[in-house]
């Protein structure tokens, strides 16, 4: 970490970068501007913005560079530094306006840290979250992801996910097995084996949905065309409630959906695997 101060106390130990803080703020010429509650807009995400006027590359990337060190000991901008460094190459004034956001919510909150305290149990607890079809340029979502052994916050990432979701669920669970995926050892290979089986168990629940409301649409189509026909016409009854050409379409969609995301996490947890399987085999032996 880059200028870190760290403070221990009594209970526990406090690392902070408020030094670091006030000297960007200084070499940046924010020193005194007006705070901002927030490191970024809510509901209002950042576009390629084409037509704005350009601004100084040089001074954006110094401007981003300077915040990634900052995200070693404040994980509440990492979110909002990310968005912003994915416009480097052609920034526009709506990014470096963005980014300007950041360092007056800095101005207002420049001595948050990180606190470890001492007693503490060694309970491991992950959180992640997604933002679906949050990057503007190619539809992709960004996971955001955090692990704690108990109170104490050890690991936290942003990272923009390889796949472009389908789906809000199907981005949940990347950034769910992206989450797990930071830990090493067996623990994570049977939380990934639980986070496929809860995934798969809700999405085929969505396809029987899916089934189930096309039957209903179905069966009341026939009873509207039989009131409507005459009382000697024949009108033939259906017997493949349910099996509808758009019933099999879900059916296979929600298959091949759940191919490809089993075929996309299993990348990162074959070594996981391997490992758990040296390890039966050393205790055997």
């Amino acid at each position: 970490m880059l200028f870190n101060k760290v403070k221990q106390k009594d209970d526990g130990i406090f690392i902070s970068q408020d030094k670091y803080v006030t000297d960007i703020l200084k070499k940046f010429d924010f020193a005194t501007v007006k705070t901002a509650s927030t490191p970024m807009e809510t509901n209002k995400a950042l576009l390629k913005d084409e037509e704005a006027a350009d601004v100084d590359v040089h001074l954006y990337r110094s401007m981003i560079g300077s915040l990634m060190y900052l995200t070693a000991s404040r994980p509440d901008i990492m979110f909002a530094v990310c968005a912003c460094a994915r416009f480097q190459v052609t920034p526009k004034t709506s990014h470096l306006h963005a980014v300007k956001r950041i360092f007056r919510y800095l101005k207002g909150h420049p001595k948050l840290g990180l606190w470890y305290p001492r007693d503490s149990s060694f309970d491991l607890e992950a959180f992640s979250d997604s933002d679906y079809a949050g990057a503007s340029l190619d539809r992709k979502s960004t996971t955001g992801g955090c692990q704690f052994l108990r109170r104490r916050l050890i690991s936290w990432q942003c990272k923009k996910q390889t796949i472009v979701a389908n789906s809000t669920t199907e981005a949940e669970y990347v950034a769910a097995a992206n989450c797990y995926g930071q830990f090493s050892g067996p623990i994570p290979l049977i939380t990934y084996e639980t986070v496929i089986k809860e995934w798969e168990d809700r999405m085929e629940r969505a396809a029987t949905t899916a089934s189930s409301l096309e039957a209903e649409q179905d069966s009341s189509n026939i009873n509207r065309t039989q009131s409507m026909a005459t009382l000697n016409e024949s009108f033939p009854q259906r017997t493949d409630l349910g099996s509808g050409p758009r019933c099999q379409d879900t059916i296979l969609g929600v298959q091949k959906l759940k191919l490809d995301l089993r075929l996309h996490l299993n990348s990162p947890m074959i070594h996981l695997s391997q490992e758990l399987t040296h390890l039966k085999v050393g205790r055997t032996t």
